[in-house]
């Protein structure tokens, strides 16, 4: 059984990212070991263990440490358990994650983070990338974080949803989710329920607007945000090897697979369920 006088945090960057050695996630995990993980998942927005030939089981069974399992809207499935995500593909390229991007943020509530297990790779490319949005809130300047502060924003699946099923990897109809998923309303800057400290919450992938200001002032502020938040001061990139896990938090970070393999990769995936943004 892993515990907390095992467990070392190595971190990546100045902002982002950490790896944790000395557990073997096959095998129990004490409660100390699990305050651990968390408050390095807290600290450092993404989390990375190498050499983790786990099964599904094992996976879920991790994931119910931090949280309940939730069933992202259109994602797809494996065999008759809607709660395990296999993404099997030979390229990103169309679905939604080759732009950065917070997952399902046209939710109320959206996930809390994700669990992804890497099973077979591309010999060359695959990476992910991870982006702090607490350090993309805290470089910007004092006068563009005080007119953020108040604003609220819309998040549409429209735009990822239809990139998507151009691209084959959604069954979904259009028109029935949109009706089942309309737009929300989130804030430009999203305070962690947790740890308290203050996150860009905006996204190429499903923000479309910036509420309260006029239609100039929304295409010109959200599009400068978007791009604010993908420099590479707020970055690491992590190469997948065979059985490594990401654990991301989906309140602070932001992610981006690079698309640049024509190879198969298979990727497990299991969801925890979140909050409301506020």
């Amino acid at each position: 059984m892993a515990s907390e006088r095992t467990i070392e945090v190595r971190p990546l960057t100045a902002t982002v990212g950490a790896e944790i050695l000395g557990v073997d996630l096959r095998q129990p995990l004490d409660s100390g070991a699990v305050r651990s993980i968390e408050n390095a998942l807290l600290e450092y927005g993404v989390i990375f263990f190498r050499g983790q030939d786990i099964d599904a089981a094992q996976q879920k069974r991790f994931a119910r440490h931090f949280g309940k399992i939730s069933i992202p809207p259109f994602a797809p499935r494996y065999g008759t358990d809607p709660e395990f995500i296999v993404l099997d593909q030979l390229s990103p390229k169309g679905e939604g994650a080759d732009a950065w991007h917070s997952d399902n943020t046209f939710m109320q509530e959206p996930p809390m983070g994700s669990i992804l297990k890497a099973v077979q790779l591309p010999s060359v490319g695959g990476d992910t990338c991870f982006a702090s949005m607490f350090a993309a809130y805290e470089a910007l300047s004092e006068p563009i974080r005080r007119l953020i502060d108040g604003l609220e924003a819309i998040h549409d699946l429209t735009k990822p949803l239809q990139k998507a099923i151009a691209a084959g990897h959604s069954a979904a109809d259009l028109a029935e989710l949109q009706a089942k998923w309309p737009p929300v309303r989130h804030p430009v800057v999203r305070t962690h329920p947790v740890s308290g400290r203050k996150a860009l919450f905006v996204n190429a992938n499903s923000t479309t607007e910036l509420l309260g200001l006029t239609e100039r002032e929304s295409d010109l502020l959200l599009p400068f945000l978007i791009d604010h938040a993908r420099d590479p001061l707020f970055q690491c990139r992590f190469r997948w090897d065979t059985n490594s896990i990401a654990f991301w938090d989906n309140r602070s970070v932001q992610h981006y697979a690079v698309p640049d393999y024509g190879e198969r990769r298979i990727m497990h995936r299991v969801t925890l369920a979140g909050d409301r943004p506020s």
